[in-house]
């Protein structure tokens, strides 16, 4: 029975691919045709899905899209009725697709792969759920799921038991808790639905200023975590922008100019959406405990990826253990639809041990090791050929000279996060690890912390958490005797100063709040990367690296060997490390594109 998922037509469109159960593959289409964030159907990841199972489109027995469309629409015409005659230009402009094309999905599918079967249509925050669900260790668990809005949903929860899920609550369109972040995404000058992750990074060198304002004006929360938006400071129902002159006046000012100079109020900003985003995700889990009685919690949707606020979860105690799907925005509605299909509505039995999940370390992508070799010789680049045994030991010494060095080896990760296959790395160790990171090889604003990669085995030795986080979905403390003590002067420091205090014995992945967001390396998902990092450990005693995206800023992460090369060469990285293969910066010929190439991310 093979069961092809897709998500499309919002943001992240996807595929994934289930046989008889089982997860054989899954890729967000911006991968593959680099355009990131890309919304569009996702043919070429559909391709590459058949491909890894060894199919054609008529062997799929059931396409499984991620949302009901005609709801969608729905909600739209009723949102825009209601706010008539104020959102005609929003309206105007989203009317000739959707009446074009988003309505007709049934056809729209059928034409675009070539496809007779059956289609079925799970709603929004169902795929949602049952992503974060039917992929987990867990035979019986409860789910929350948030986002800014599938059709009407934007917060629900319920029961998972099997082969089976229930969706007990849910707060509708406009009341959202993502479109609540989004908005304060907006107004700090970043982008709508890639930029939150920033906002994320850039609150602990705020102060909570704006909490009882926000609480009090934007924001009706109760004590069980349902809340409800006063949606007279928000443009998002009528307009094309997340926030109106009142939100501006409420908080001094018009949006911050993209690009613009950071100040201290947006720093406050950020910190204050940030500690509201978890005060009512903490409410909310509470009061599913209270309700449920389940011993494990599945979380899923957009807001899901603010591993800040699933590690006070997890510090709560209120469940033994929690699970965050890795592709938790909308991309991971194509595997949630699958999965969804092959529980639920074919009734198709379910058995979790409690320990292993099913998402296979999320390494669900292609892998191009057999073409590699031929890529190098085809375009004349010097390369050294090692075995594979020599490669752990050698990037160690890399890592160790601190040189930058870009990691490409087999599947590549489904989610936003690189999870050691299309990897960056350097030394933890080094106080200018960070600065160079982001100044020369990402092109992206210095306030931006890096995650580490940890033997799974050691995680505790160096954080204040007692389980693997295999995902980088959590955030914990670096361990107390590892942070170092700050200056007095160091102490009086504010806002963006605070960037450059070396805080820890592994200064590159330590946030400015002593906080890491974590990724453990399993033996067993990632055997290549987990023994780089044991005998980088054995040889110079850290079983910590820095692990970032294999990008720059306004791309997506690599996947093919050709565009690995070309970041390679065009950021500052010293080696490329490609299956088999060791490519030394020093002995290339720079690209001709190169100096015109980085003047679109020069940053201040």
């Amino acid at each position: 029975m093979n069961i092809l998922g897709i998500s499309a037509f919002y943001h992240d469109s996807a595929a994934c691919l289930v046989q008889d159960g089982k997860i054989i593959s899954a890729a967000q289409e911006e991968r593959f045709s680099r355009k990131k964030h890309d919304h569009r159907f996702p043919t070429n990841a559909v391709e590459y899905c058949l491909k890894e199972g060894g199919i054609d489109i008529h062997s799929v027995n059931i396409v499984a899209f991620y949302d009901k469309p005609f709801l969608k629409f729905e909600r739209l015409l009723e949102t825009y009725l209601a706010y008539a005659p104020f959102g005609i230009s929003s309206f105007i402009k989203a009317m000739p697709l959707w009446i074009k094309q988003k309505l007709w999905m049934k056809e729209l599918i059928k034409t675009e792969l070539g496809y007779e079967g059956k289609i079925l249509f799970p709603e929004h925050h169902e795929s949602h759920a049952a992503s974060a669900f039917f992929a987990s260790p867990f035979q019986d668990a409860a789910f929350l799921t948030l986002d800014g809005v599938g059709e009407w949903t934007t917060t629900s929860y319920g029961i998972g038991e099997g082969n089976k899920l229930k969706i007990l609550a849910d707060i509708k369109f406009p009341h959202s808790l993502g479109l609540l972040y989004s908005a304060f995404t907006y107004y700090t000058g970043f982008k709508v639905n890639s930029g939150e992750y920033k906002v994320m990074g850039l609150a602990p060198y705020g102060e909570p200023k704006y909490v009882d304002l926000i609480l009090s004006e934007l924001m009706d929360l109760k004590e069980d975590g349902s809340y409800k938006m006063n949606m007279k400071y928000f443009n998002y129902c009528s307009g094309l922008t997340m926030t109106n002159d009142r939100f501006h006046k409420l908080f001094g000012g018009p949006p911050r100019e993209p690009e613009s100079k950071l100040t201290q109020k947006e720093m406050d900003l950020a910190r204050s959406v940030q500690d509201v985003t978890e005060e009512v995700m903490l409410r909310t889990a509470r009061h599913i405990k209270k309700v449920t009685g389940k011993k494990y919690l599945c979380l899923a949707g957009g807001v899901a990826l603010n591993c800040v606020a699933n590690g006070k979860i997890l510090r709560e105690n209120l469940f033994d253990d929690i699970w965050i799907q890795p592709a938790a925005g909308d991309a991971g509605g194509a595997l949630g639809a699958a999965l969804f299909t092959w529980h639920q509505y074919l009734n198709k039995e379910r058995t979790a041990d409690n320990k292993r999940d099913f998402q296979l370390g999320s390494y669900l992508g292609p892998d191009y090791d057999d073409e590699i070799e031929s890529y190098l010789d085809e375009n004349n680049i010097p390369f050294q050929k090692i075995e594979k045994t020599e490669i752990p030991g050698l990037v160690a010494d890399l890592i160790n000279e601190e040189n930058v060095t870009g990691w490409f080896q087999g599947r590549m990760e489904f989610g936003p996060r690189a999870l050691g296959a299309r990897t960056i790395i350097g030394d933890a160790r080094s106080s200018k690890m960070q600065s160079i990171m982001n100044l020369k090889i990402k092109f992206r604003e210095s306030f931006r912390p890096f995650a580490p990669s940890v033997l799974e085995e050691k995680v505790s030795e160096y954080f204040e958490i007692d389980r693997p986080s295999p995902y980088m979905l959590l955030v914990a403390d670096v361990k107390k005797e590892r942070q170092l003590d700050m200056t007095p002067e160091e102490k009086s420091f504010f806002g963006i100063q605070k960037l450059n205090v070396r805080r820890s014995d592994i200064p590159a992945v330590t946030h400015i709040d002593y906080s890491a967001r974590i990724q453990t390396v399993s033996k067993e998902t990632n055997p290549l990367y987990h023994e780089t990092i044991s005998q980088f450990e054995n040889k110079y005693g850290s079983a910590v690296i820095v692990n970032t995206s294999f990008n720059v800023r306004g791309e997506p992460i690599v996947c093919r060997p050709a565009e690995a090369y070309k970041c390679f060469m065009r950021t500052d990285m010293d080696y490329l490390v490609m299956g088999n293969y060791i490519l030394n910066k020093k002995d290339q010929t720079p690209l001709q594109e190169d100096i015109d190439w980085r003047k679109e991310f020069e940053l201040d």
